[in-house]
């Protein structure tokens, strides 16, 4: 991991074009190639970024970032406060809790309560960044990624789209679609969900384990 704190400006080019006018931010090169430029606040998510694979060019006072795709981040430094680099080793990955491990079991065991001709190709699929829980196939034999979590957030959509990202990579495997699936969704991570093409399904834990819910019903 390498953290530059600097005064700078941000240009990209792309599928649009984007500018971040003179600030103090951070800016992170992660061991995979990942840039990201943070400001002070907005919790976790980059002003910008370029994720890998990609090809950073370090010149005088300036960073060029362009993927294989030709889009360009550029990085004008005006003053650098702060820059180190820190080896950080294998991350074991998120532990899931309890209710999470146990939806996933009870999921790839009746893969079908997620969607009708929907079959298991494998758990814990690997990829680059972390294995995603379930990759399954649809009834026309499409790749399906599916994301297990107890409750559904923004940051799951966004890990999902991380691993739909590398999976498509893959010819054997791609198109892959992505399912995000969860006891509750919340509102707002149901429409990022949405607006990147991922399907959402909420799951009854109790009726999974084959207990009656204690909800109330009309029948």
């Amino acid at each position: 991991m390498r953290i530059v704190v600097a005064d700078c400006t941000v240009d990209y080019e792309g599928r649009l074009t984007a500018h971040l006018p003179l600030a103090t931010r951070l800016v992170m090169v992660k061991a995979d190639g990942c840039v990201a430029v943070h400001a002070d606040g907005g919790a976790y998510k980059p002003l910008n970024w370029m994720n890998a694979p990609n090809h950073l060019l370090e010149e005088d006072g300036r960073w060029v970032v362009v993927n294989p795709k030709g889009e360009r981040l550029t990085i004008t430094f005006t003053e650098v406060h702060f820059e180190t680099a820190i080896e950080m080793g294998d991350d074991p990955g998120l532990q899931k809790d309890g209710v999470e491990a146990e939806l996933q079991r009870l999921l790839a065991e009746r893969v079908e309560y997620l969607g009708e001709g929907l079959t298991l190709v494998r758990r814990e699929y690997p990829t680059p960044i972390g294995p995603v829980d379930l990759l399954c196939r649809d009834a026309e034999g499409q790749t399906v990624a599916v994301e297990i979590k107890r409750r559904g957030e923004i940051d799951g959509v966004e890990q999902l789209t991380r691993y739909l990202e590398f999976l498509n990579r893959d010819d054997r495997l791609a198109p892959v679609s992505g399912l995000f699936v969860a006891q509750q969704i919340k509102p707002q991570a149901r429409t990022l969900a949405d607006d990147r093409g991922i399907a959402c399904v909420e799951v009854d834990y109790d009726e999974l384990r084959g207990i009656d819910s204690p909800a109330l019903k009309l029948f």
